[in-house]
């Protein structure tokens, strides 16, 4: 049986990753195409757009994976079935639910591929690529546009104007707030610096600071060439605090939503964001055993143009449902939980039933 499992898990496997060099393909062709309108833009120019392009691509991969797996599943195992190797599975006493089991197996490696893909490549090669882009376009590289960026960390509000280098900063500005007597907030210091280093051990070295503490009755200012300050805000931290949640990975979203929690600041699309990313992930799982239904029922004699047209329109549908309910969710308040696994709770009802009707 062991031996069986392994043969059919292959055949998943193999067709799986035929399907995602495919996919793959023609998303980084799209991508390609999409970089044309910035090529010309400054410095940015046609091999500057292949190699961000080629740099996409673990990300592009990462995304595709969940669709691959079911787009492959029903190749792999519909040729196995047109050529009647799975009714001599069947023949021997092998269940229905034993051949989805080692479909599953697939999807578990497949699931560790997506690991691999979506926590370690594609999140630094991500960012690479986004630099790559903006400094070739722009002369001064600002985070989040020309409003800069704006952080909270503890009673303090940073908003950090442009970057320089991978630790470098400049026009930064300093909000200090404090509760009154009446328990509001309000502003009790101002400072700037024209420029700020992070420097080891998560602290701040500023030149050319200068503050102005707000008194009941007075103000004091105060001018200083450099000043070391400490500060929970890295360099990592300000990267996650402005790119797309799709290119973060897992730890990266989960240590976001916690800063947010922390500084009573909302995290509801974050953690949206981060819940789904977990249940898009143990999708790939279901959908390998969702092709099991497939293969053995109205798919068995038809062709593997036929199954990969089934397998996209269940993808296109499967990703639709978990997209809507993203985006509505955070437009009306859903619980982030509800949202993120629903789409999976309803996956593995479908396939749990489909395989279950099989005879």
């Amino acid at each position: 049986m062991r031996l069986l499992d392994r043969y059919l898990a292959r055949q998943v496997l193999w067709y799986t990753l035929l399907v995602m060099g495919v996919l793959v393909m023609l998303a980084a062709l799209f991508v390609f195409i999409d970089e044309q309108g910035d090529v010309g833009v400054g410095s940015y120019g046609m091999l500057d757009a292949m190699f961000v392009t080629a740099l996409r691509v673990p990300q592009q991969a990462f995304q595709l994976l969940p669709v691959a797996a079911l787009i492959g599943a029903l190749v792999g195992l519909g040729n196995l079935a047109r050529g009647s190797e799975l009714v001599v599975v069947r023949a021997a006493g092998v269940s229905v639910v034993r051949v989805a089991l080692a479909s599953a197996g697939a999807g578990v490696l497949l699931l560790a591929l997506g690991g691999v893909l979506g926590e370690v490549l594609a999140p630094p090669l991500e960012a690479y690529a986004h630099q790559i882009k903006t400094f070739g376009k722009y002369n001064n590289f600002s985070f989040a546009g020309r409003a800069g960026i704006w952080v909270k960390d503890g009673n303090r509000i940073v908003s950090i104007q442009q970057q320089s280098a991978d630790n470098v900063y400049g026009g930064l500005f300093v909000y200090t707030v404090e509760a009154g007597a009446d328990g509001r907030q309000h502003l009790a210091a101002l400072a700037r610096a024209d420029r700020a280093e992070v420097v080891a051990g998560h602290g701040w070295r500023l030149w050319n600071y200068a503050d102005s503490a707000l008194g009941a009755d007075s103000v004091t200012v105060r001018h200083l060439p450099t000043l070391s300050v400490d500060g929970g805000i890295s360099p990592e931290f300000l990267g996650i605090a402005v790119v797309d949640p799709e290119s973060l990975p897992i730890r990266g979203l989960w240590r976001y939503v916690q800063h947010l929690r922390a500084n009573g600041l909302e995290s509801r699309s974050w953690e949206v964001a981060l819940w789904s990313r977990i249940s898009r992930s143990l999708s790939t799982v279901l959908l390998c055993m969702l092709a099991v239904p497939f293969v053995f029922g109205p798919l068995r004699s038809a062709g593997a143009g036929s199954r990969m047209v089934i397998g996209i329109i269940v993808g296109v549908v499967y990703f639709l449902i978990n997209r809507t309910l993203e985006n509505s969710g955070d437009v009306y308040g859903l619980n982030p939980l509800l949202v993120a696994w629903a789409p999976a709770a309803l996956l593995a009802a479908v396939t749990g039933v489909a395989i279950a009707r099989v005879r």
